[in-house]
């Protein structure tokens, strides 16, 4: 079985770089750098892109408020056919007149006592 010759070109072009001169030792010296730069830096431009990409495609994305289905840009539901909430522009996003203003929204809180619950709902938990 013939062994990799992978290193020993690796030990050659260091040995290259040391024998060169000057100029041409700058040059390749150089190109390894940019590839270098280039091999680290894509992935991350490419996670940015990718993110930003993301955001712009979640934002369009609208659920149904009568089955909880999430569709992409529609203005109606695929499974249950009822009007999705789409502004004028029809990309879903939402005007500066749909949204509320907090201090005109009461927002009712029912009390419920934890502890005073019927006994038969507790026996009905154990059997």
């Amino acid at each position: 079985m013939q062994r990799p010759s992978l290193p020993w070109t690796w030990i050659a072009l260091a040995a290259l770089l040391l024998v060169l001169p000057g100029p041409a030792r700058r040059l390749l010296l150089e190109l390894a750098g940019g590839f270098t730069l280039l091999v680290v830096l894509l992935p991350l431009l490419a996670a940015g892109l990718g993110l930003m990409a993301w955001q712009f495609y979640r934002r369009r994305l609208r659920t149904c408020a009568n089955c909880g289905m999430v569709s992409l840009g529609s203005s109606q539901c695929p499974a249950c056919g009822s009007d999705l909430d789409i502004s004028a522009d029809g990309l879903g996003f939402a005007s500066q007149g749909d949204e509320l203003d907090a201090s005109d929204v009461t927002i009712n809180v029912s009390a419920v006592d934890v502890g005073s619950t019927p006994s038969s709902d507790s026996s009905n938990l154990n059997s």
